[in-house]
């Protein structure tokens, strides 16, 4: 296979419950097992969008020397009324704590991820309206 192929196996656990796992050994339960709770499926693309574009950000960040105390992204997302019940709007709100942090920077590290980088991101938006907005907090700061 190219080396552009990843591959991903979903194994069966019983009831509607499937555990996820990668190449590399990194697992994932969706759905309900043993009355765990897990993620499903649609939320897993919210939550794939939120790492990525997550990662985008703070190594953009990182090269600006921006030190961040802490992180934290929230999406929010509606989905069609009907099958086949797809992302049509999604909101991604970046909680950024630290001191020091400059807006431009953050601002700009947030338009490269969602323009350039973030390819869930990008993929996503073909079918959905994204948009954003962020916050910079001191440490210790509640989000409100």
């Amino acid at each position: 296979m190219s080396e552009n192929w990843k591959e991903i196996t979903a194994t069966w656990k019983g009831g509607m419950s499937f555990v996820g796992e990668n190449a590399s050994g990194g697992t994932l339960q969706m759905g309900t097992s043993d009355d765990k709770p897990a993620i499903n499926p649609m939320e897993l693309l919210l939550l794939g969008l939120a790492g990525c574009t997550g990662m985008d950000i703070v190594s953009i960040l990182q090269k600006k020397r921006v030190r961040l105390s802490a992180f934290k992204i929230k999406v929010t997302g509606r989905r069609a009324g009907t099958y086949p019940m797809i992302w049509t709007e999604i909101l991604v709100d970046y909680l950024l704590w630290g001191e020091e942090i400059k807006p431009k920077d953050v601002e700009q590290a947030i338009r490269l991820s969602e323009k350039k980088y973030c390819s869930v991101s990008i993929m996503l938006g073909k079918s959905a309206k994204i948009t954003s907005e962020h916050h910079i907090l001191k440490p210790g700061e509640s989000a409100g």
